[in-house]
């Protein structure tokens, strides 16, 4: 399987683990945030939070890679530029897909800011 194909079958597959997610049970609000966790007392386990840190992580850890790699080929240890082409286009996916969804959280928090009560 050729580089481009083997992007395309990963895309696709963390794609479907997302629309897995968001057909999942519905979490009541009591489970995703933690009033105490804002007074000092221990953060909620499962949530937004653990959820978009998991997903900086993975991002960041993206870049880093993209990163090793450029910094390989430009030394001259390593020829392999369309493998750090690739890593990069991920890594940049990765981000343009995550400030995507950070705008939608935004603004559908900004709705329910606008929404009387």
């Amino acid at each position: 399987m050729n580089s481009i194909t083997q992007v395309q079958q990963d895309l696709l597959g963390r794609m479907e683990q997302m629309k897995q997610g968001a057909e999942g049970p519905v979490l009541e609000a009591s489970t995703l945030f933690d009033a105490s966790g804002l007074e000092g007392g221990s953060a909620p386990k499962d949530g937004f939070r653990t959820a978009f840190g998991e997903i900086f992580t993975a991002i960041d850890n993206q870049h880093h890679k993209a990163g090793a790699l450029t910094a390989a080929v430009d030394s001259g240890a390593s020829d392999d530029l369309v493998g750090a082409m690739i890593e990069s286009q991920k890594a940049s996916v990765s981000f343009s897909a995550l400030m995507q969804v950070r705008n939608k959280v935004t603004s559908a928090f900004e709705e329910i800011m606008r929404t009387p009560l």
